[in-house]
């Protein structure tokens, strides 16, 4: 083995031995750097004649090509294993199982709500929506609330900014206030023919949503919802609204024997007015009366204030707790579960 054999034989013993990239280009450096050793060789050649020149670099050259593929297969060599510690530091698992994305669903009051509006749509309902900021006219005057009713006061109410002293704004207490509004609105597009004598369709409407009174515990929530009911018309009785209730109920509920009672009360806005209870035959709450609504004769006054004569035009409202409803349906005790936001809990809904 000649002088040039031995060194690229050594070239390619050090670079084996590298196991780090830095520890390869020290290496590379003894034998490609500016003092490296087939650096001197090439410096040695000034002292060989022509002819001497030739074969002496070209015999060199052949060893630092040598040199240099031993230096690009050992780097080639690190950075393979570098890569694969990489991807066996990182490695998946793809014999386990996946991280599924559990399937989403309605909120149990969102399906109440739903139920109640495909209940009453069947009976020729429509649905009415509109603002959780109302006016006080609309949330208690154009009802026929009294302005030194208990309802208006701080304690039940929120008030927010916006309106004046004498007709501040607030977050409605009730969804009765779109009845009003719904009512105003058709009969402002019937006006010509009223005027004319010839009557109107029916005012027939529901009014689910939101509403907001400063009130909390297992059964009150200060955000809660409500749904309304409006049926005027010409001929409308208090027998109506016993019959469309109970329809409802007993649909609702998917029970036959479901028994209704109307209890004798007080709402500014219906009179007479009358609290309505119900009382299962069977299961767990068999033989209890539950009230479920309020509910009565729409009052003269807010027949007035829909722009309509009272002396003509009679119907009946209801007002009903879709969270109450809820609660009777799916057997739950505490009102707070449906807003805590608990996700193990609203899982049972789907």
């Amino acid at each position: 083995m000649n002088e040039l054999d031995s060194l690229v034989h050594s070239a390619r013993a050090e670079f084996a031995q590298a196991a780090t990239p830095a520890e390869l280009e020290n290496a590379k450096a003894r034998y490609l750097g500016k003092a490296g050793r087939i650096t001197e060789l090439m410096k040695g050649m000034g002292a060989l004649s022509v002819d001497e020149k030739k074969t002496r670099g070209a015999a060199i050259n052949v060893a630092k090509q040598a040199v240099e593929a031993a230096l690009t297969e050992r780097r080639q060599a690190l950075a393979d294993a570098e890569l694969q510690a990489q991807l066996k530091a990182e490695a998946l698992d793809v014999s386990l199982p996946g991280r599924q994305r559990g399937a989403g669903g309605l909120h149990p009051v969102s399906l109440t709500l739903e139920r109640i509006e495909a209940i009453f749509g069947s009976m020729g309902f429509e649905v009415a929506d509109g603002p959780e900021i109302e006016s006080d006219w609309f949330n208690f005057t154009a009802l026929n609330t009294p302005e030194d009713h208990p309802a208006r006061s701080m304690h039940d109410t929120f008030y927010v900014e916006g309106g004046s002293a004498k007709a501040p704004n607030l977050l409605r207490t009730h969804t009765s206030p779109m009845q009003i509004r719904h009512a105003v609105q058709h009969v402002k597009r019937h006006r010509a023919a009223l005027d004319a004598g010839q009557g109107m369709p029916e005012i027939r409407v529901i009014a689910p949503g939101r509403t907001y009174r400063v009130d909390s515990d297992a059964t009150h929530s200060p955000m809660f919802h409500q749904c309304e009911g409006l049926w005027i018309g010409e001929n409308v009785s208090f027998k109506d609204l016993k019959v469309v209730f109970t329809d409802f109920c007993r649909t609702f509920f998917e029970s036959e024997d479901l028994v209704l009672r109307f209890r004798p009360s007080f709402f500014p806005f219906t009179e007479p007015s009358a609290e309505i209870d119900i009382q299962f035959q069977s299961g767990p709450l068999a033989g209890r009366w539950l009230e479920v609504a309020g509910s009565g004769q729409v009052h003269p006054n807010v027949v007035r204030n829909m722009g309509l004569d009272p002396e003509r035009y009679i119907g009946f409202a209801f007002g009903m707790g879709p969270d109450r409803l809820t609660m009777l349906r799916y057997g739950v005790n505490d009102l707070r579960l449906f807003f805590d936001g608990d996700v193990r809990f609203l899982s049972q809904f789907r």
